[in-house]
């Protein structure tokens, strides 16, 4: 459906066409995640300290609830977008007051690892008072999905209300998980129970292109915090040697999951999905919790590491290895289990996969964990490389058939 004007300021929002060719990020979602950046760094760096000072389980608490925040709001943001961006002056100004609530809640981040969320809250309701009018927007456009979007616009309120009422519950360290639990599930409840009115227009490729980008935000990060780590340390000689096998770890770690990912196209298993199975997009799209957050943990475990060689990490060895090991090994997995196995299910790709996640654990009780991690995945690029080759001219010679 094209997007007719009303003005030259202000157009109806009525939904995209998820069929569109060459739908591609706009620069306001790419300025978007650029603020969404300082929010991951903030996490990562929280998590760097905790681990490095063996407060291992309350940095690991905090991170996992932080990054969810941080998800989330990037999640609601991009779906709505690809389902109603008309990029008018309404749509701009509603956005950019989305932008200052995750710029709120990036201040709040540090804040979060000691307990207190009335800060990463307020971030919320002001992102939220956003998407809610947006919502209302599109639904007063849109008569054929306005209980879709009048559902949507019902769940985040109710669900926001119910976040306030977790600032002091917050402050009970034993209530303050389980409460999370609750209230983060309600969240994700509210897109399945409103999609069940009736599917918005999302546009699968679009989709998988916002993700893919956010996927490499989160990479720089992981970049950005072992590089800034290596700065300091290269100040002290005798840990040279110890910092180059982080540096070398990092970029083996790095580049080999960033092919991974890409290594097959997700707009395809989208696309499928949202003919036949939006049980399968829900998970694709939720799952990416465990890949952005175990992308963004391999930064912090990184630079841990380099304090390790650096005598400046309070954590074992064992620890500090088990800080990159573990989210390296996470990440592996969920990229076979959200991006690969959409295309290919069988053993020749689950076997390579798994083995590769068996190792680089089994690498945590080695001299250089972070090392074992990067060959292993490297290792694991290789074959995947050889795999979707087969696969692409397999599809190929099935294309030509078919076209005789």
């Amino acid at each position: 459906m094209s997007v007719a004007p009303a003005t030259s300021l202000v157009r109806r929002l009525v939904p995209r066409d998820p069929g569109e060719e060459h739908r591609v990020a706009t620069p306001l979602e790419l300025l978007t995640d650029l603020c969404f950046v300082v929010a991951v760094a903030a996490a990562a760096t929280e998590l760097h300290h905790a681990v490095a000072e063996d407060h291992v389980v309350a940095g690991v608490t905090g991170f996992l609830m932080a990054f969810f925040a941080i998800w989330w709001a990037w999640l609601n943001f991009t779906w709505f977008a690809s389902a109603y961006d008309n990029d008018d002056v309404v749509y701009r100004l509603l956005t950019i007051v989305q932008i200052l609530g995750v710029l709120v809640l990036a201040a709040g981040i540090p804040l979060v690892f000691e307990g207190h969320f009335a800060v990463v809250v307020l971030g919320y309701v002001v992102m939220r008072i956003a998407l809610v009018l947006q919502w209302l927007r599109a639904a007063r456009h849109d008569p054929a999905h306005r209980a879709t979007n009048r559902r949507y616009a019902l769940g985040i309120v109710v669900v926001q209300l119910a976040w306030v009422s977790f600032i002091p519950l917050a402050e009970l360290e034993w209530l303050r998980l389980p409460a999370f639990l609750v209230f983060a599930a309600a969240d994700m409840a509210v897109p399945v129970w409103a999609e069940r009115a009736g599917l918005t227009s999302w546009h699968p490729h679009h989709v998988a292109e916002r993700y893919g980008l956010f996927f490499i935000i989160v990479l720089g990060e992981t970049i950005l915090a072992a590089t800034t780590a290596v700065g300091r340390a290269f100040a002290d000689p005798a840990a040279r040697a110890g910092v180059l096998v982080v540096v070398l770890s990092a970029v083996l770690i790095v580049f080999s999951c960033w092919w991974l990912y890409f290594s097959r196209e997700a707009g395809a298993v989208l696309e499928r999905a949202r003919d036949d199975d939006l049980g399968l997009a829900f998970r694709w799209g939720f799952g990416h919790y465990a890949v952005f957050a175990a992308a963004a943990a391999v930064g912090a475990g990184l630079a841990a590491r380099v304090d390790h060689w650096t005598h400046h990490a309070e954590a074992s060895e064992l620890v500090t290895g088990a800080s990159v090991t573990v989210p390296t090994a996470v990440l592996v997995a969920m990229i076979w289990l959200i991006q690969l196995r959409g295309h290919d299910a069988s053993p020749r790709t689950a076997v390579p996969f798994g083995l590769a996640v068996v190792l680089v654990l089994a690498g945590t009780l080695t001299p250089v964990p972070e090392l074992v991690a990067g060959l292993v995945v490297a290792a694991l690029l290789v074959v995947e490389v050889r795999l979707a080759a087969a696969a692409g001219r397999a599809g190929s010679t099935l294309a030509a058939a078919g076209n005789r």
